[in-house]
């Protein structure tokens, strides 16, 4: 045929791209181009994840792989109905109302659907099932690109690709997700303690910028900032929280307030870089059984020791040492019990106090 076209949607590329085609393919003036609805804004971005690329003329080269696109054909929306057990005519609603597929469409305007597609309606489906409903569980889900995450590790990964493309609102949907359908508990020990500490040994090695850490620390710290509201808790008496003198690094310690608040105790959080002079005087007027300090560095364990010395601590109050500077050697040190480095063996270790 003297005329032909190139490829479906050659609006996807620039008109110095198409022209560049016409000598090798020598087709001159006999080209048509096809005139289609323009791209949504999305679909310009650049990706941050390797993408599929079609070389015209030639087999299909892979520059990367990207699971959620990797059918060239995709499903209609009868096949995704289908596979997922949602009516084609649910799932245009949820589409036009909730934006949360994106199809491609054929040459003939209709729509193709991914595998990344199907995994979002059945990850819908799945919290449907629960109890959810759909403009919950949509804005749970979160917009197109955020693939759903099932287990922890996917939680955890999805969290640790976003920081590394940058996304601040990808992180915070991810990190909703994971306290939505882990649970509270699973989150803290399964999610955000190996979390904060890959961003921890990266930020060591020189691979994540002081720039990302305060990105994921921000989000993690509003969203635990959110549980440490509740004033539930108090069965097993209470316990006064505080961050060394010095010290900055609070999270592990607001992580540790809300699984001690779980567990029955009364906490009361004074957070970081507090006097242990006033953290005493303030537990001893509260009648606090546990005096937990949070050392993030060891190098503070003599100050803190020499403040202890000077103070005192009243009888009746037991000091607990944790985080990352803390030790059994150091707890001992400074007349306290060791936490441990996990937060299920931190809360074991003060409830066995109260026993």
């Amino acid at each position: 045929m003297e005329q032909e076209v190139l490829a479906d949607r050659l609006d996807r590329f620039q008109r110095s791209a198409v022209e560049a085609l016409r000598e090798p393919l020598g087709r001159g003036a006999g080209v048509r181009r096809l005139d289609l609805d323009p791209l949504s804004r999305q679909n310009l971005q650049p990706p941050c994840h390797a993408v599929h690329r079609i070389a015209f003329g030639h087999s299909r080269s892979v520059v990367g792989h990207d699971p959620a696109r990797s059918m060239s054909a995709g499903l209609n929306i009868a096949a995704l109905a289908q596979r997922t057990g949602i009516p084609p005519d649910t799932l245009r609603k949820w589409e036009q109302r909730y934006r949360i597929l994106q199809p491609d469409r054929t040459a003939g305007g209709q729509r193709r659907y991914s595998e990344r597609d199907v995994a979002r309606v059945e990850w819908l489906r799945e919290r449907l099932d629960e109890g959810y409903r759909i403009g919950e569980a949509a804005q749970l889900l979160g917009t197109v690109g955020v693939d759903p995450g099932r287990k922890a590790a996917d939680h955890l990964h999805g969290i640790l690709d976003a920081v590394e493309c940058g996304e601040p609102a990808e992180i915070g949907i991810r990190l909703d997700q994971a306290f939505a359908l882990l649970g509270v508990d699973a989150t803290l020990a399964d999610v955000l303690q190996p979390l904060l500490r890959t961003i921890g040994e990266r930020w060591e090695s020189g691979t994540l910028s002081v720039a990302e850490e305060h990105l994921v620390s921000e989000a993690v710290r509003a969203r635990l900032g959110y549980l440490l509201g509740d004033a539930g808790g108090g069965v097993r008496g209470v316990a006064l929280l505080a961050c060394a003198p010095g010290e900055r690094h609070e999270l592990g310690l607001m992580m540790a307030a809300i699984a001690l608040r779980r567990d029955g105790w009364k906490v009361v959080y004074l957070g970081a870089d507090t006097p242990l002079a006033d953290a005493i005087a303030l537990a001893t007027r509260l009648e606090s059984r546990i005096l937990g300090i949070s050392l993030a560095n060891a190098e503070r364990a003599d100050a803190v020791g020499e403040e202890l010395a000077g103070v005192g601590l009243p009888e009746g109050l037991v000091l607990v040492v944790g985080g990352g500077g803390a030790s059994k050697a150091v707890a001992e040190r400074l007349g306290g019990v060791y936490a441990g480095p996990e937060l299920d063996g931190a809360v074991e270790a003060v409830r066995a106090l109260a026993a």
